[in-house]
């Protein structure tokens, strides 16, 4: 169902997507804000598909005033939580592709016409998460830390000339075991991560592997991330893979951080 607004200045405003849905009910978007006072959410139809948009003031929604957003921490999360609402609130009348952040168009009919355009693979995004979630899972290992032996000073070997020696032959045998230690660490947590994923991966009808995030993007240093992905699975299976990772922690003694479900986000760009 489309729900146009009368007397709107298409010249003054830009038309902004949210989500692409095979069926909405526009009671599903009441009261959302979204990006822009004064314009509501509302349908879109094109072809058999609807798109989730807002007529947005054009002057605030240039590309400058874009980059500027981005630059802006605050203003940036403003944005990606109000368009989150519109999509999750889409999402509750059936499957949903949401649309990146900023995706504009001139008006209704351009929008329309660039949606229509790519109708096929919208339709074949939706037909592949419907009944489907995306479930995030990043796995954490405590940090390798050296052992008191590794960092202790090497003590005076006795012999007199023979000690300085000694001292230099055992620090750097200190130094190798420290080195050893960390590698070891380094392969049994990249295994854990493997066999953790491949346990999941058998639930989900996708995955996608994403860069773990290191100290410095999680401020932590006495854990590591040794996984960070995401799994788009059947709604019927949610109950098992909360089981599989209760499992998993107990098997592999690693921290297992589950998020979800959420539409899936991850998963709209892949047909």
């Amino acid at each position: 169902m489309t729900t146009e607004q009368p007397g709107t200045p298409e010249s003054a405003t830009s038309t902004y997507v949210f989500a692409v849905c095979r069926q909405l009910d526009p009671a599903a978007l009441s009261g959302l804000a979204g990006l822009a006072e004064g314009f509501p959410v509302r349908g879109l139809c094109f072809g058999s598909l609807t798109a989730v948009v807002q007529h947005v003031p054009a002057a605030e929604f240039t590309e400058d005033a874009w980059q500027q957003r981005l630059s802006d921490r605050e203003a940036l999360e403003h944005c990606a939580r109000a368009h989150h609402e519109v999509v999750t609130a889409a999402a509750a009348c059936g499957p949903t592709a949401p649309l990146a952040l900023a995706t504009l168009y001139r008006g209704d009919e351009r929008a329309r016409e660039a949606l229509g355009a790519d109708t096929d693979r919208f339709t074949a995004v939706l037909e592949r998460i419907a009944d489907h979630a995306e479930w995030g899972v990043k796995v954490y290992l405590p940090a390798a830390t050296p052992t008191p032996s590794a960092t202790a000073p090497a003590a005076p070997l006795p012999g007199g000339d023979g000690a300085p020696g000694g001292a230099g032959r055992a620090y750097l045998e200190r130094k190798r075991g420290l080195r050893q230690a960390r590698e070891h660490h380094h392969d049994r947590a990249l295994q854990t991560a493997e066999d953790i994923d491949a346990d999941l991966t058998r639930l989900a009808t996708a995955t996608r592997r994403l860069r773990p995030h290191g100290p410095e993007l999680t401020g932590e240093k006495h854990r590591l991330q040794v996984l960070n992905a995401t799994y788009l699975l059947p709604a019927v299976r949610a109950k098992r893979l909360l089981d599989s990772v209760e499992r998993l922690r107990h098997r592999t003694g690693a921290e297992v951080e589950v998020s979800g479900p959420w539409v899936p986000y991850s998963f709209v760009g892949e047909v």
